[in-house]
């Protein structure tokens, strides 16, 4: 609900203050005073565009703040919670509008974008009157007010996971279907591709191992006569023999001298046995070297044949096993795709057929729903003035989606024996704001806890009809909600709970606007002024004071 309302320096507002109660709460005043300004204020606030020619003239920036009392468990303390938005049951919404154009919001002292405004706003305050085609006169939410008022969120919800289901399946039957297509195009060139590089039969790091060979193979002269002469250096003709012989001489010494050479001797011992562990590799390095030229050129053949296929299929030689594997599964899904298809058809067909004996008993539903709500509107229509209107809910079938497969609207016919349309195509201006009341009161029958604002949608109607809307507001406003209402019949008025009225100042020669509530004499000069124009009669106070009376009985 609204609790405050705050403007500066917007168009003729230069600083405003508005404590709003639930309940209903009008705005009266003359034409021209700027009652339209406090709804363009309250719409920019909640995230509607705004341009610079909002703020006053000679000033750098406009503003507007409201802030709102919440419920425990309202949509927007969701909203909040998702925006790591601090949240309690006050919201205080702030939005600036500069001289440039540019704009800023913040919620709770937290800045957000004019969408997320937008988004909360929705939440916060349902705006309705004859232009407006975002609420009852928006085809495009019929669907879902219908669902509201026929309580479907039950069946609702199972239709929209049967639907997902269903998608689920048909992208999975499609993607099978294409890739088993695909293949079956390639097959001929991956069964080719597959023997190619099976008949190879590489390994991860053969091709490194087959280049590490070749070199030793193409440089072994060099290598074995360097390898021949290191060996001939160690063995018993060279350090080997002496190394020995010295072990031979100490171990003599060692007799005489007990235990002193104990050490020398033992690591001159560990050198020699080194020692032989080297000549032992040695040896083997030059056992590999000893090849047939033949050797290498069969090792040389398998090796550009390793690169040659790599080069073809444009991938490492690491990577050819790889390869050789994902053409194998290739295969495999070839052979079992046909069985798999079925089998995805099958599941589809099924996830299908429930998806669409839970869509029509919520089409069911939603007609047995439609059939009450035309009596309904029809009935709220004939203390209207409109008792020859008829009002029908048309649901029509249309592809399937996660709603269902209904789409609805909203028609009338006016006059007996005329064809429904459209509500804004077939109804007048004031048929129009009355249906857009008879509706609201419809669908809001088991809703509460609603702001809504109604701007003149009792233009162009007076006497009982006027007094009927104004009821049908009161009404509204008595399911704990809030309505606001710009009107301009003293009858609807007379029924407020809090009366503003706006009107027109001057300050330094410069027009303002003033908004004030009025109590008890107040109102009633007010309302007169509402019946009789500029010069207000006794008879248009006394009036004005029946219908005071008259309305406080309601």
């Amino acid at each position: 609900m609204l609790c405050e309302l705050e403007i500066k320096d917007i168009l003729l507002i230069k600083r405003l203050s508005l404590k709003f109660s639930s309940g209903l709460n009008a705005f009266t005043g003359e034409t021209g005073t700027g009652k339209s300004i406090l709804l363009d204020c309250l719409g920019f606030v909640l995230g509607a565009r705004g341009q610079a020619l909002m703020v006053r003239d000679g000033k750098e920036r406009g503003e507007v703040s409201a802030i709102f009392s919440l419920e425990s468990d309202s949509k927007v303390i969701l909203a909040l919670d998702e925006a790591d938005i601090t949240n309690s049951d006050e919201l205080i919404i702030r939005r600036v509008n500069y001289a440039d154009g540019r704009k800023a919001a913040w919620v709770n002292d937290k800045r957000v974008s004019s969408e997320f405004l937008r988004c909360l706003g929705e939440s916060l305050i349902e705006f309705h009157g004859q232009h407006d085609d975002r609420g009852l006169l928006n085809t495009r939410g019929h669907l879902h007010l219908l669902d509201q008022f026929a309580q479907t969120e039950a069946s609702l919800s199972l239709v929209k996971k049967a639907f997902w289901i269903v998608k689920k399946n048909q992208k999975a039957l499609e993607e099978v279907t294409k890739k088993n297509q695909e293949l079956t195009e390639e097959e001929d060139f991956i069964r080719h591709n597959l023997e190619e590089i099976s008949n190879l039969a590489t390994y991860p790091g053969e091709e490194t191992e087959l280049d590490i060979k070749r070199k030793l193979m193409k440089n072994s002269w060099d290598i074995r006569k360097n390898i021949s002469e290191a060996s001939n250096l160690i063995d018993r003709n060279g350090v080997e023999g002496q190394l020995s012989t010295a072990i031979t001489h100490l171990e003599k010494a060692a007799k005489n001298i007990e235990t002193v050479l104990d050490d020398p001797i033992e690591a001159l011992r560990r050198a020699q046995f080194e020692l032989h562990e080297a000549q032992s590799g040695i040896f083997d390095v030059l056992s590999s070297l000893s090849f047939n030229p033949e050797e290498l050129e069969i090792l040389e053949d398998r090796l550009f044949s390793i690169r040659g296929l790599s080069r073809k299929y444009k991938v490492t030689s690491d990577q050819l096993p790889e390869l050789e594997q994902n053409l194998k599964e290739k295969l495999i899904f070839l052979e079992n795709s046909t069985r798999n298809i079925e089998d995805l058809k099958v599941k589809y067909d099924g996830s299908l057929k429930e998806f669409i004996g839970l869509a029509q008993r919520l089409s069911k539903e939603r007609q047995k729903a439609a059939i009450v709500l035309d009596g309904m509107v029809e009935e709220e229509l004939k203390p209207l003035k409109m008792e020859k209107a008829r009002f029908k809910t048309e649901i029509k079938q249309i592809s399937p989606n996660e709603l269902g497969q209904d789409t609805v609207s909203f028609t009338i016919s006016t006059n007996a024996g005329s064809k429904f349309g459209p509500l804004i195509k077939i109804a007048s201006g004031g048929e129009l704001s009355r249906l857009i009341l008879a509706l609201k009161v419809c669908l809001t029958n088991d809703q509460e806890g609603v702001s809504m604002v109604f701007d003149e949608i009792d233009r162009g109607i007076g006497g009982a009809t006027a007094d009927a809307v104004g009821r049908r507001l009161l009404q509204l406003a008595q399911k704990n909600a809030q309505v606001l209402v710009v009107t301009h019949s003293p009858q609807v008025a007379a029924l407020a709970e809090r009366h503003f009225v706006v009107s027109k100042v001057f300050e330094n020669e410069k027009p303002l606007s003033n908004v004030s509530e009025v109590k008890g004499k107040g109102c009633v000069e007010e309302i007169a002024r509402m019946i009789s124009g500029d010069r207000i009669t006794d008879e248009a106070r006394e009036a004005s004071r029946v219908l005071i009376s008259q309305a406080s009985k309601v």
